[in-house]
C-alpha cells in the first residue's frame, strides 16, 4: 500500500485539491484522498466528514470546518472560497475535503471556479457520491434491467433550503423511471404529492436511507403515498436520501447488511406486488 500511494500524485504546496470523502464509510475513500489527508497542511471539510475520516489527517495539521447544515448557521460560500484562496497564498497544501462528490450536488464547480479566478492551481479528485455509494449500502441498485434503463439524480431544495422550483417535476414523473432525490426530507411532501399529480402511482415503492454507509444506517421501505408521514413517524433526519421506483422492490433480494445479521433474502423481488406501510426500518 505505502509504495502505491508513494507513486500517486502529491499534494504540493500553494495547491488546492478538490476532494471527495465518499458518503461516510472511510473504506470508501479514493487512494488519492487518503494520501491528500496524511499530506496536507489544512484540511477544510464539510458537516459530512465524520471523525474517522479525519483520523488520517497528518499529525500537526490544523483542521477547518466549513460545513453547511439546513436551519444552522452556516459559512458563506464566498468566505469559504477565499479562505482555500488564503491558505494556497501562504504557501499550505490545502485539502478541501468534501462529503460525497465534490462536483455532485457539492458546490465543488464553485470554489474551483473561485480558484481559477484567483489563479490557484488545484485537482479534481472524485468521491463516491452517497447516490452511488449509499444505495450500494442499502442494497438498491440504481439500474436493472428488469426495471430501469435510466436514473435521474436531483436535489430537493436549493440553496438556502426553499423548495427547488428549476426542477421539471412533471417531466421527471413521466420521464424518469428512477428518481435519487438529495436533501429531499424538509419537501418530502411537496415532492411527492406533486409527482403523483403528474401521473406516479401512489403505492410506488419509495425508500429513504439515513446516515448511509455509516454504522447507524436506517433504511425506511414504504410508498410515494405515505413516505413523508412515515419519515416523521420513523423519526429519521437528514443526512437522507429518498429514492423512488421498483428498484427499490430489489431490496428484498439484495439487502446483504441484513443477510449477515440473519436477514432471509427474497429470490423473486419484482414477483410480487404489496402495499408498504413504511414498516421495515433498519
Amino acid at each position: 500500500m505505502e509504495d502505491l500511494l508513494r507513486d500517486l500524485p502529491s499534494l504540493e504546496p500553494g495547491w488546492v485539491w478538490l476532494t471527495g470523502a465518499g458518503p461516510g464509510d472511510p473504506g470508501l475513500l479514493t487512494l488519492l484522498a487518503v494520501k491528500a489527508l496524511g499530506e496536507a497542511d489544512v484540511v477544510v471539510y464539510d458537516a459530512l466528514v465524520g471523525e474517522e475520516i479525519l483520523r488520517h489527517a497528518a499529525p500537526g495539521g490544523e483542521l477547518v470546518y466549513a460545513g453547511k447544515r439546513g436551519g444552522k448557521p452556516s459559512p458563506r460560500q464566498a468566505d469559504i472560497s477565499q479562505r482555500l484562496i488564503a491558505f494556497a497564498r501562504a504557501g499550505k497544501r490545502v485539502l478541501r475535503l468534501k462529503g460525497g462528490d465534490p462536483f455532485v450536488f457539492g458546490r465543488g464547480g464553485e470554489e474551483a471556479l473561485a480558484l481559477v479566478a484567483a489563479g490557484v492551481p488545484f485537482r479534481i479528485v472524485p468521491g463516491i457520491s452517497s447516490g452511488l455509494g449509499g444505495l450500494a449500502y442499502a442494497g438498491i441498485p440504481l439500474t436493472h434491467r428488469d426495471t430501469n434503463s435510466a436514473v435521474t439524480f436531483v436535489t430537493g431544495h436549493v440553496a438556502g433550503g426553499a423548495a427547488t422550483d428549476n426542477v421539471d417535476w412533471a417531466a421527471l414523473a413521466k420521464g424518469s423511471p428512477v428518481l435519487v432525490i438529495y436533501m429531499a426530507l424538509k419537501h418530502l411532501a411537496v415532492i411527492a404529492d406533486t409527482l403523483m399529480d403528474h401521473g406516479r402511482a401512489p403505492q410506488e415503492p419509495v425508500a429513504v436511507v439515513a446516515s448511509a454507509t455509516l454504522p447507524e444506517q436506517r433504511v425506511l421501505e414504504t410508498s410515494l403515498a405515505r413516505c413523508a408521514q412515515d419519515v416523521v413517524d420513523q423519526g429519521l433526519a437528514p443526512p437522507c436520501l429518498v429514492v423512488v421506483g421498483e428498484v427499490v422492490r430489489l431490496r428484498d433480494s439484495l439487502d446483504w447488511q441484513g443477510a449477515a445479521s440473519g436477514k432471509v433474502l427474497s429470490d423473486d423481488p419484482l414477483g410480487r406486488s404489496r402495499d408498504r406501510g413504511g414498516r421495515d426500518v433498519g
